[in-house]
């Protein structure tokens, strides 16, 4: 993205590998100023390219002493920027400037009550005590030369630290996370107070960096960009469309996994309201039986994945002469699928991150790629694109595949594609959907006995999954009203032939993930 006047104001996440990467970066964001994240192998031309206000080292998954442990990229401490170090980034700059690191005896994870020594700076604000949230198993057993003490806990001695006269800043904790409490108001302290940032940064100049972008990439050259009426896709083809218009075309490929009445929403919205050209094509029959007899969660995902290369290849090719293949790619699709920028691990694969543009032999285009799903539907609003698809709730490329857990079939599909409809149709009558951030079934590998009027049923289980989240990198179980549930419940059961049990699932992310498969 090329800085303008509104965020020349840069903030520069150096990567670790935390999984927490990105939401300093969302934190910062979210506070009106610009935030980008290079991997911890940048080099220190990279950076002063970069020019930023004010430098943050993320957290790790790597002890520093442990072999092939990151470290801070030469000239990164003395280049004149504020520097922040979190977690493993307090370690790395321990280490850097001479100071030691030890093995802790007890691990320090969950929960800690932070003593603040010096209430300025980076607490600026706050109080002597408050509440974060620990993940380490070192400690810093010396401070460098020339840093002195600002807070501490039971268990760590220097919980936050800071150099006498240059502006670098080192937490053991994490403020980026929601467990933080204050942990945004400190992060906001160092890039405004520290860094000296106005806050000028939104949406709207994002949007109007963005068609300039895109426009100077394209060219007078052609694109294309498979849709599936997800919030994602939907607002990368107004952006690429508002800054080339008809040079956009978008393809939709019914795979069959969609929820029910699907396809014909999302083509209605795009023609109509969005009018852009849309080439339809039904490829349900090719997915069933690329999915047939397939168990395995990762083995449906990549048959999904290769069967939906095959088709959009072939109906690409009835568009003619494309250089370019936009995708709708988040930050957290790619921080889960590959370790792109730092020494992260892979957690799942994303079949809209791989593959296509190389097979296609075409270039990708990634307008939303360093985009949060709560940003993306902010520049929908600036698309004006309509709340039904700006509000809707994230669904996977897969589709219903990886809720069926087992055997994908025509008869399951149908099972869950209307229970499905139930617990999303209540939850909308209850005023609750923008509220939580998924809700939808699962079809369990588990049959039942009941009783329905004087007879005997042994039919299947759907567990229902509805989860509050502010980004989808952790999610907590949604307390829906009893109620609701059991309008849910009771509607499922009597509605959809072949279920005869509802569970409600429980389980947080993480350690579970949101998604069962």
């Amino acid at each position: 993205m090329k800085p303008d006047a509104v965020h020349s104001e840069k903030i520069l996440v150096l990567d670790f590998g935390s999984q927490y990467t990105q939401l300093i970066a969302r934190r910062i964001r979210e506070n009106g100023v610009y935030c980008e994240i290079l991997p911890c192998t940048a080099t220190r031309a990279d950076i002063k390219k970069f020019g930023p206000k004010g430098i943050i080292l993320s957290g790790s998954p790597f002890s520093v002493h442990q072999k092939g442990a990151p470290k801070i990229p030469a000239g990164t401490l003395d280049m004149g920027a504020p520097v922040l170090g979190i977690c493993y980034g307090l370690q790395a700059i321990t280490r850097a400037m001479g100071g030691k690191v030890a093995r802790s005896d007890k691990r320090e994870y969950g929960p800690a009550t932070l003593v603040v020594d010096e209430t300025i700076g980076i607490f600026a604000g706050l109080s002597m005590n408050e509440e974060v949230w620990m993940s380490h198993g070192d400690r810093i057993e010396a401070m460098p030369k020339k840093f002195h003490r600002i807070a501490h806990t039971v268990n760590s001695p220097v919980a936050a630290m800071k150099h006498d006269t240059l502006p670098i800043y080192a937490l053991q904790f994490h403020p980026e996370v929601a467990h933080t409490p204050m942990g945004t108001k400190m992060l906001v302290n160092f890039v405004k107070g520290i860094c000296g940032c106005h806050g000028a940064w939104n949406m709207r100049s994002f949007l109007e960096s963005a068609v300039e972008d895109i426009r100077a990439k394209v060219g007078k050259d052609r694109v294309i960009l498979g849709i599936s009426g997800g919030v994602d896709s939907t607002v990368a083809a107004a952006l690429v469309h508002r800054a080339i218009g008809d040079q956009l075309t978008c393809l939709f490929i019914d795979n069959g996994l969609m929820r029910k009445d699907e396809a014909k929403k999302v083509l209605q919205g795009f023609r109509a309201n969005l009018h852009i050209k849309v080439q339809f094509a039904d490829a349900s029959k090719l997915f069933l039986t690329a999915l047939k007899g397939v168990i395995d969660p990762e083995k449906k995902r990549k048959a999904v994945g290769h069967k939906f290369i095959d088709v959009f290849r072939k109906e690409a090719r009835k568009i003619g002469k494309v250089k370019y293949l936009a995708q709708g790619t988040l930050y957290p699709d790619v921080i889960e699928s590959v370790s792109f920028r730092g020494p992260s691990v892979v957690i799942k694969s994303h079949h809209n991150v791989g593959g296509l543009p190389k097979v296609m032999k075409l270039k990708l285009l990634e307008p939303l790629r360093e985009l949060f799903k709560d940003e993306v539907r902010l520049l929908g609003a600036e698309l004006g694109v309509d709340e039904s698809f700006i509000h809707r709730q994230p669904f996977p490329g897969p589709g219903l595949s990886i809720r069926i857990i087992g055997a994908v079939t025509p008869e399951r599909l149908k099972v869950l594609r209307e229970a499905d409809h139930i617990i999303v149709d209540e939850i909308k009558n209850a005023g609750l959907y923008r509220e939580v951030w998924q809700s939808f079934g699962v079809l369990l590998p588990v049959k039942s006995v009941g009783v329905m009027g004087d007879e005997r049923t042994y039919e299947n289980v759907l567990a229902v999954r509805a989860v509050t989240s502010r980004d989808g990198m952790t999610a907590d179980w949604a307390r829906l009203p009893e109620k609701l549930l059991t309008a849910i419940s009771s509607r499922i059961i009597n509605e959809v032939k072949g279920i005869n049990r509802v569970v409600y699932d429980i389980s947080s992310k993480p350690p579970a993930t949101i998604e069962w498969e």
